[in-house]
């Protein structure tokens, strides 16, 4: 088994620290600009994505890191060991003020996500979970385990704020499925994770830094996460696009068929 305790607690505290950099930023008038590919970015990210980056170059200098706001550095491909860090998940909702957006910090060992952790700076919510030892999550002091729920009848499906894709809404009618909640960022799979949620299904593209963190916690609590053709998300990939969707479930008998 991994320990990967020093990890874990450099994760989390780098989580924490740009969180609070975060929040900072948030109860400001930042300005906006825009990507290549058109989605926003702000202080805020490039400020946590600093945080992090250093916090994780200085305890482990060995180690790869992907990060959705550094320019991506291929000779991470030859190493066994890669952070994936998204500092900033969920800019929509962070530009929305409503605040559910994340801050998502993984680990993978050849190619297999290992640690964990997402930080929701709004709701002071940090989930965390290690390959083997179960996902958790620290709130107001307090730290419990969670685990995804047994339903199997009346399911729950969480979906994005922004990305309702017209698959999704068939499958919805076909399905008859009448409790859905929406969420921004990687606290869709996190609701999955403690059981508030059943299903969790996505379409449309997404990168390694916004499936990683979630994966691992998801996992760790008893849920299965694949990607839309069953197979297995692997990581520190040369193309970093997720493009075969994905889904989380509680439960192998909450499984859509999707060639519907």
């Amino acid at each position: 088994m991994l320990k990967l305790a020093k990890e874990l607690d450099i994760a989390k505290k780098a989580a924490l620290s740009a969180g609070k950099e975060i929040l900072r930023i948030y109860q400001t008038d930042f300005e906006v600009t825009y990507k290549d590919d058109k989605s926003p970015l702000t202080k805020a990210d490039q400020q946590a994505n600093n945080i992090i980056v250093e916090q994780l170059s200085k305890n482990f200098p060995d180690h790869a890191i992907l990060s959705e706001e550094s320019k991506d550095d291929l000779q991470r491909l030859n190493n066994p060991w890669c952070w994936i860090v998204d500092p900033l998940d969920g800019t929509k909702e962070f530009l929305k003020k409503n605040d559910e957006f994340t801050v998502n910090i993984a680990l993978t060992l050849d190619h297999q996500v290992v640690l964990g952790v997402i930080y929701a700076p709004c709701l002071d919510e940090l989930y965390f979970a290690v390959k083997d030892q179960g996902s958790f999550i620290e709130s107001q002091g307090e730290q419990e385990s969670i685990c995804v729920s047994k339903n199997t009848e009346d399911i729950c499906l969480v979906a994005s704020r922004s990305h309702m894709s017209e698959k999704l809404q068939k499958l919805v009618e076909i399905y008859q499925i009448n409790k859905i909640q929406s969420k921004g960022s990687s606290l869709k799979g996190c609701l999955v994770a403690k059981g508030d949620a059943d299903i969790y299904y996505r379409f449309g593209p997404t990168m390694e830094w916004d499936t990683a963190a979630m994966h691992c916690i998801a996992v760790e609590a008893g849920g299965i996460f694949k990607q839309l053709d069953d197979s297995e998300m692997l990581y520190n990939r040369e193309n970093s696009l997720n493009d075969k969707g994905f889904y989380i479930l509680n439960h192998p008998d909450n499984k859509l068929n999707i060639n519907q």
